[in-house]
């Protein structure tokens, strides 16, 4: 155990920066309940919680306290494609449409995987409208996107897909393998590495979940501006962020719900740890406990880049590869060479296999950044003096 008020774990000689980061994290940014992990060489070297797992309740954050991370999860749905291409069953060069023959309607028939799975595809939301309880059920929301014609012309321009994202690589996987994703990343993910990660949450681990608060809106005037620009009713951004309105985190929050923690939405409602979400990334490094699970060619061509520059949804340049976030200003991982996702308010998941690092960070208190989480930010600086 350390010394610090609001950390309690493990954090190895010589690591000791990684847990004062966390500390002022409470103190500096408003941090309520949270959680980091890092694995170095396969190794837990940092594992640390703290904080209030539920604000109204005062419940504390616990050593198996778990937090849904919001689009952190796209990281594990790219490294399902990422499995399958690697076992030969897929390449990124393959049209969508090989594997899901419906997917071809109103013109999509061109649209490679690796289109797809790098925001370029144009299907950030449908023109048909659906209900919270359709999406949820996952089937309608399929049949939706297969029919939609893309917003832009495909392989001209990317826009992150923020909530369909998931829904189009789940679909993929379940085409190919037959199991729906979250049962696909459960069997050849989860277990073999002993994870607490779920696409699509047992109602049995309900009461482990630390409950969102929502960020106070921003006040600086860049943000404002920004976000009212994001958030107009005809902007790409409200309609990838919300589904026209049908996914909302205020006045009430979806994300706290029982039925989208229930329901397989691996774009945005992956709930997990911070030491398995580090865990899952450093097994991408190398072996952890004699478990490697993904090779280093397979883990090489998810993190080649595939797009850069000047994002359609989110109105600020954004790096990807096959389905991870790359190292760029907007989201600040170690250094070059990095892959992974943030998620809304404030998580992330990433790796470095040239420094051999699996990261995990998850919170409940969001925050509203434009060039990354300030919170992450020092903890990438604590890992990198203490690497040093």
């Amino acid at each position: 155990m350390t010394k610090y008020a609001h950390v309690q774990g493990l954090v190895e000689p010589g690591f000791g920066a990684v847990a004062e980061a966390f500390e002022r994290n409470f103190a500096e940014y408003g941090e309520l309940g949270a959680a980091f992990a890092l694995y170095v060489e396969g190794r837990c070297v940092v594992d640390i919680w703290g904080g209030v797992a539920d604000k109204a309740s005062g419940r504390p954050w616990e050593e198996n306290t778990l937090q849904l991370v919001f689009s952190t999860t796209k990281g594990a749905a790219a490294m399902c494609v990422a499995k399958l291409v690697a076992d030969g069953r897929l390449s990124y060069d393959d049209t969508v449409a090989t594997h899901w023959p419906e997917f071809a309607a109103e013109g999509k028939e061109g649209i490679t995987v690796g289109q797809l799975l790098s925001h370029q595809a144009g299907l950030i939301a449908t023109d048909r409208a659906l209900t919270f309880e359709e999406i949820m059920a996952v089937t309608p929301m399929v049949e939706a996107l297969a029919a939609q014609r893309p917003l832009w012309a495909p392989g001209t321009a990317h826009g992150y897909h923020a909530l369909t994202y998931g829904w189009l690589a789940g679909e993929l996987v379940r085409r190919v393998d037959g199991r729906t994703i979250g049962r696909y990343f459960a069997d050849e993910f989860a277990a073999p590495l002993g994870l607490d990660f779920w696409i699509g949450l047992p109602e049995s681990e309900e009461p482990r979940v630390s409950t969102i608060e929502i960020a106070a809106p921003p006040t600086d005037p860049v943000l404002l501006e920004h976000f009212a620009k994001l958030y107009a009713h005809d902007a790409y951004g409200y309609r990838a962020l919300t589904l026209d309105g049908a996914i909302r985190t205020m006045p009430d929050n979806h994300f706290n719900t029982r039925a989208l923690h229930a329901t397989e939405m691996p774009g945005a409602n992956g709930i997990t740890t911070a030491r398995s979400l580090a865990r899952l990334y450093a097994a991408c490094t190398g072996p952890v406990d004699g478990v490697r699970v993904l090779p280093a060619e397979a883990v090489d061509a998810m993190r080649t880049e595939r797009v850069h520059g000047d994002d359609l949804t989110l109105l600020r340049p954004t790096r990807f590869g096959a389905g991870v976030w790359l190292h760029e200003p907007g989201t600040p991982m170690i250094q070059e060479g990095s892959f992974g996702h943030p998620g809304a308010g404030g998580s992330l998941g990433y790796a470095n296999p040239e420094l051999g690092i699996g990261y995990g960070y998850v919170m409940n208190q969001m925050r509203n950044e434009l060039a990354g989480d300030a919170r992450t930010i020092a903890l990438n600086d604590a890992v990198r003096a203490c690497l040093a």
